[in-house]
C-alpha cells in the first residue's frame, strides 16, 4: 500500500493556472501507474489523466491540451499542471495509484488501488 497526499488546490479565475502535487510515501512510485480523477458535486468520480510506468500519458478529451500530468520518481511525486482553467473544471481532485495493471493505464476508478483524500479546485467565472 502506498500513501498519497494531494496539495496545490485552491481558487483560481477563469483562464488561470494551478499545479497540483501528489506526494507518495511507503512505496516507490515508479512501481505504479498514476492517475488523477475528479468529482464535482452531484456527479460521479471521473477520469482526468494517467501516466504509465514508462512515462506515457493519457487524457480525458475534456482536458486534453489544457492539463498535463508528469511524474518525478526521484521526488516520489506526481504533478498535474492545470492551464486555461474553466468553471467546469471545478471539483475535488484525487490522486490514485494502480499497482496491478500493466501496459496502458485504465480510465476506470475501480482499477486503482490507493487514493489520496483529495484537494479542492474551484474556478470562478
Amino acid at each position: 500500500q502506498v500513501q498519497l497526499v494531494e496539495s496545490g488546490g485552491g481558487l483560481v479565475q477563469l483562464g488561470g493556472s494551478l499545479r497540483l502535487s501528489c506526494a507518495a510515501s511507503g512505496r516507490t512510485l515508479s512501481r505504479y501507474i498514476m492517475g488523477w480523477f475528479r468529482q464535482a458535486p452531484g456527479k460521479e468520480r471521473e477520469f482526468v489523466t494517467a501516466i504509465s510506468r514508462s512515462g506515457n500519458t493519457y487524457y480525458a478529451e475534456s482536458v486534453k491540451g489544457r492539463l498535463t500530468i508528469s511524474r518525478d520518481n526521484a521526488k516520489n511525486t506526481v504533478y498535474l499542471q492545470m492551464n486555461s482553467l474553466k468553471p467546469e473544471d471545478t471539483a475535488i481532485y484525487y490522486c490514485a495509484a494502480d499497482y496491478g495493471t500493466y501496459g496502458v493505464p485504465s480510465r476506470h476508478k475501480d482499477d486503482y488501488n490507493d487514493w489520496g483524500l483529495g484537494t479542492q479546485v474551484t474556478v470562478s467565472s
